[in-house]
């Protein structure tokens, strides 16, 4: 069974679309509609759905906008819109597809085909993932430009905070970029070996070479200073 939802600020084409879907479109459930998109915002930030039917053209948010507020999104999105010249956005915004009003029912069906085959495609690369991570506690998944790499925590040095992203300091003197912000990154990371140091660095612990208690700074295998902070002195110290 498919869950979707409509964002459309306009109910009668709500009111159309979901009578399409419920009528012609086999598996697919509407979990809810909405008019407002920040009430959209909120709902997505609590449920998992498998895609959303997002009108472009809203007031005080348009669709595109609605998606540069969601930091992340599993979820297929179908462009809804009576105007075609915003074909290519949709495109750079990755949509699944884009339908123009007045919906046709045979585009209807095949873009729920669509988001069926990436509902599928999903779970197989869930199953993967699990797969590559079982019993390996010491292993991290990381997306970077488009795609997962899988670190062995060993081969991590330190990790350094850039506002909403991180940099990632790896042993063969690479580094990654990566569109997180620290605190995610920490989430993935195992405890036993990684402790935040400061306010914008996570260190290996078993890559630190030295302590220098005057200066309060950590000397990493790749000879990199890392301060301190005084409220996390002694906690690092009781970890190293």
């Amino acid at each position: 069974m498919l869950e979707v939802i409509i964002i459309d600020d306009e109910a009668k084409a709500i009111k159309s679309l979901k009578w399409e879907l419920e009528n012609f479109c086999k598996n697919i459930k509407v979990l809810d509609v909405f008019t407002d998109a920040e009430k959209a915002l909120h709902f997505l930030r609590k449920n998992i759905v498998d895609a959303i039917f997002l009108d472009i053209q809203m007031p005080k948010m348009d669709g595109f906008q609605f998606l540069d507020q969601l930091n992340k999104r599993d979820f297929a999105v179908v462009f809804t819109t009576a105007f075609d010249e915003f074909a290519i956005d949709a495109i750079k915004q990755n949509a699944l597809d884009y339908l123009t009003k007045p919906i046709d029912t045979d585009d209807l069906i095949e873009a729920v085909k669509k988001i069926e085959t990436h509902k599928n495609n999903l779970l197989t690369r869930d199953a993967l993932e699990e797969s590559l991570l079982a019993n390996n506690e010491q292993r991290i998944k990381i997306s970077v430009d488009g795609k997962l790499l899988f670190l062995e925590a060993a081969e991590i040095i330190y990790c350094e905070s850039d506002g909403n992203y991180t940099r990632i300091y790896l042993e063969n003197n690479q580094k990654l970029f990566v569109t997180k912000k620290l605190k995610e990154v920490q989430e993935l990371l195992p405890t036993s070996c990684f402790f935040r140091v400061h306010n914008s660095y996570i260190v290996n612990l078993k890559k630190v070479k030295a302590y220098y208690k005057t200066d309060a700074y950590v000397e990493l295998s790749n000879k990199k200073q890392i301060p301190v902070s005084r409220n996390k002195k002694s906690s690092f110290l009781d970890k190293i």
